[in-house]
């Protein structure tokens, strides 16, 4: 098994990709903290995984929360080799001239500043410890702009921004950060806006980009990447960002 006995913080663990990673470390050998806001499908997924795995309630938007879940780690494995940052939320597929505050600040708060403090927080004990590995959960949307709105756009462009600072800034102290651009995968993330408000104007001029999609992947997908980058056959990819998508930003 390629992480045996190597302990892992996964966010947004309850469903969709971060679940499948979840399972899959633990099948691996590895010893998992699943993070989630809802409470009750983190306490049934990890019930329903079973083995070394222990789950959390947090807000990742909350800078305690992201501490919290690292020092749960160190509590109860006493160290932490991978951070895996899935958590995330969508947007309303605004352009930039009709999006709003709030949806802006959502999206930045969950999907950039959350692997951020996560990040500060889990670094300097990997560091400490001589290295690890954190894997990104991006998108297509971080490589181009015709997949989401503004707000999601700019704010996985961020999270690659991100990671290939943290990877040039650590790659001589044994610590390697990786993204996935990850194509069109089937989860529940629509769930986290109201699609009632969805801007169908913005939706009809990307649909010329997801027309070229290739197909939609599975969590289990992304989630065989995740182990490979978190894994030592990943030893000398840093910096990457890696795409999983069917070939659709090959189009």
């Amino acid at each position: 098994m390629q992480i045996r006995d190597k302990v892992a913080v996964v966010t947004g663990a309850a469903s969709g990709i971060g679940l499948a990673i979840a399972r899959l470390f633990v099948a691996e050998g590895a010893k998992v903290v699943a993070v989630d806001w809802h409470a009750e499908a983190i306490a049934a997924a990890v019930a329903d995984i079973g083995g070394t795995i222990i789950g959390m309630t947090g807000n990742v938007a909350v800078e305690a929360d992201c501490v919290a879940m690292i020092d749960r780690a160190i509590a109860e494995y006493g160290r932490i080799d991978i951070l895996v940052n899935n958590a995330g939320v969508m947007d309303l597929f605004q352009s930039v001239a009709d999006l709003d505050n709030e949806t802006w600040r959502r999206c930045m708060s969950v999907n950039v500043d959350g692997p951020m403090y996560a990040m500060r927080r889990a670094v300097p004990l990997m560091l400490a410890q001589g290295g690890g590995s954190i894997i990104n959960i991006a998108s297509v949307a971080a490589t181009g702009g015709g997949a989401a709105g503004a707000a999601y756009t700019a704010s996985k462009h961020a999270l690659i921004g991100l990671t290939k600072s943290t990877a040039f800034q650590y790659a001589r102290l044994g610590l390697r950060c990786n993204a996935l651009a990850v194509g069109g995968v089937s989860t529940n993330i629509m769930d986290s806006v109201d699609n009632s408000r969805l801007d169908q104007a913005a939706l009809g001029r990307l649909g010329a980009y997801h027309s070229s999609s290739p197909g939609t992947l599975e969590p289990i997908d992304i989630a065989n990447a995740v182990l490979f980058l978190a894994s030592d056959a990943a030893r000398h990819l840093n910096g990457a960002v890696l795409p999983v998508d069917m070939g659709w930003s090959a189009a």
